[in-house]
């Protein structure tokens, strides 16, 4: 990779994806004409004749020819326009062949390459298309060791129905917080901005499940569908298809013939493989990442093929790393299961969208971009990946573009991110208002509150930081944004030895695991500067910077950073940031 394509923004996962879109191009759905050789690549098996008599035909006549295929012996021919009503196909020879394929696959090298250079097409949701929210399932039982079931069975769903897209459909994180609650339809539709719910219930009794649901029409009530699934615990995987089937019949959806490959039914596992898949999901959610991990383990080391898992395995590895000092191995697993994911499903949403989340924490923001601006392709209106590009383009310091996708993720989905990241291109943009607004009112996430404080600080508003500060730190003191809020709260209180002391042992943890949050990172610079020490400011701020965040028109604005302007060694780094930025916006805008 090193070698051939140095200077080339590519992934390993690019030849997989543009042999799927030449194979859709050859309607090659049974590998009749491009065959995958396990562990190897790939090879071109479609039979080929050689016929000397038509070996000296003109090219300029080749290249008014079309290419078809017959099914009598399932060859690739070439046939003139005008005779395409005469059935007299000729079979293409060796060069011939050669150029048929260069044909096909150079416009679509072509257009990839240009697509992945250009910044998305501003994408406005229809205004018939459905807003769907999936909400996890009640345990009837109120057994808590069997809740899992509840939340990871939506989550499934809600996965399998993110490829339909006339349909929009809240994200994971967004329900969450219904987990075994009674459910007021309309209120709840309210605070998911949804026009469409489906609830449910399950009961667990020994082997047996008995799951119910039904899809409501909240402005209607009207019940679009209601159903009832009895099935043995092993068949679980199953009613992730069979729901998706039933709510796509319900909404009278039609899909193209990419969403209707997306929602064929999922290859078996062993169920003992998929029980551990369901409990990492949800460990997931309750941000248990490391016994989240060991889940997913689990199902890798009993289903190495089962592409779901190791994409989960890569965002618990990743978010450990970054919240909870995981550090260097924390990242490298979440890498290798990314990769693993997307060589066994190219097509896999979330292993894309969180390969380029990884990628961006790493340092790479230039190779993410291109790989989130192809997964629009599949869904343009895939609210997660809007965001996630917005996230990669405020590292690269394009923070109008930055806030212009993530704002394009909210109005594809309010809830979107809404209690694990913030919009914080509003706030080094000076919009410290705006930043304020976006943040979710009443969200007890320390994260959150983490922002809330950050935002108030900026606005100079220091009894309001404080109190963030210390309720974010006091609900997850081991969260790195938690832990620089503190040192903030000390520094307003004129406790700089404090928050020193607490800023040095969280680099030195930093330093030793590994971890590459360059954007974190920064905070620490900032709070380094606030109590002022220079030195140890401008030794993170440097490390940031190389470390892959370069946000160079916030640096040069930013108020948290005023004590540095006057030090070299700080108008040396702000110049190798504005000259990465600068190169960024010239390869990809």
């Amino acid at each position: 990779m090193e070698r051939v394509w140095g200077d080339t923004i590519v992934e390993e996962s690019n030849l997989a994806q543009n042999i799927s879109t030449l194979r859709k191009a050859l309607n090659d759905d049974q590998q009749k004409f491009i065959q995958t050789v396990p562990k190897r690549g790939y090879r071109f098996v479609a039979d080929v004749i050689v016929l000397s008599h038509e070996a000296e035909e003109s090219l300029p006549e080749f290249l008014n020819a079309e290419i078809v295929e017959t099914p009598e012996n399932n060859q690739l021919m070439l046939t003139e326009p005008d005779s395409l009503g005469d059935a007299n196909p000729r079979k293409l020879l060796p060069f011939q062949l050669t150029m048929a394929m260069m044909f096909i696959v150079t416009p679509l090298a072509l257009a990839w390459f240009i697509f992945m250079r250009q910044p998305p097409p501003k994408i406005v949701p229809s205004m018939s298309s459905r807003q769907l929210a999936v909400l996890p399932f009640r345990n009837l039982k109120q057994e808590t060791q069997t809740d899992f079931i509840g939340f990871s069975l939506a989550d499934s769903i809600i996965t399998k129905l993110g490829y339909v897209r006339s349909l929009t459909v809240r994200p994971s994180s967004a329900i969450s917080g219904y987990k075994n609650q009674s459910i007021d339809i309309p209120k709840v539709a309210a605070e998911l901005h949804v026009d469409t719910l489906l609830t449910g219930n399950f009961l667990l009794e020994g082997d047996d499940v008995r799951i119910t649901s039904q899809l409501v029409d909240v402005k209607t009530q009207n019940i679009l569908w209601r159903g009832t699934f009895d099935l043995k615990y092993e068949k679980l995987l199953t009613l992730q298809d069979s729901v998706a089937r039933q709510i796509i019949k319900g909404l009278e959806l039609s899909l193209s013939p990419l969403e209707a490959e997306k929602l064929k039914p999922e290859k078996q596992i062993d169920p003992l493989a998929y029980e551990y898949y369901l409990r990492g999901v949800d460990l997931y959610a309750n941000n248990d990442f490391p016994l989240a991990i060991k889940m997913f383990q689990k199902v890798t080391e009993m289903e190495p093929a089962y592409a779901p898992a190791w994409a989960g395995l890569g965002r618990a590895h990743s978010a450990n790393a970054s919240f909870e000092f995981g550090g260097r191995d924390g990242y490298r697993n979440a890498q290798s299961s990314f990769e693993k994911a997307l060589a066994l499903q190219p097509s896999e949403m979330d292993a894309q969208i969180y390969m380029a989340n990884l990628l961006t924490d790493m340092g790479n923001v230039e190779r993410a971009v291109p790989l989130l601006r192809q997964a629009l392709q599949t869904i343009p209106t895939h609210a997660e990946v809007h965001w996630e590009l917005g996230y990669a383009y405020r590292f690269a310091g394009m923070l109008k573009e930055s806030a212009q996708e993530a704002e394009r993720a909210r109005q594809l989905d309010p809830g979107v991110k809404l209690n694990s990241s913030a919009l914080n291109s509003h706030l080094y943009l000076g919009d410290y208002d705006k930043f304020l607004q976006s943040l979710p009112a009443n969200s007890d996430a320390a994260l959150i509150l983490f922002y809330k404080g950050f935002g108030e600080y900026h606005k100079k508003n220091w009894d309001q930081a404080v109190k963030a500060f210390e309720k974010a730190f006091e609900l997850r003191p081991t969260l790195l944004q938690a832990k620089v809020g503190k040192a903030l709260s000390e520094s307003i209180s004129k406790r700089d030895d404090k928050a020193l002391a607490m800023l040095h042992e969280m680099e030195d943890k930093i330093e030793d695991r590994g971890v590459r949050d360059a954007e974190a990172s920064y905070k620490i610079a900032q709070a380094y500067a606030v109590a002022n020490d220079k030195t140890s400011a401008l030794r993170v701020l440097k490390r940031s910077i190389e470390n892959g965040f370069f946000a160079y028109p916030y640096f040069v604005s930013d108020p948290l950073l005023d004590k540095l302007r006057a030090e070299t060694e700080f108008r040396q780094l702000l110049g190798l940031a504005q000259q990465r930025h600068e190169a960024f916006r010239k390869l990809l805008f």
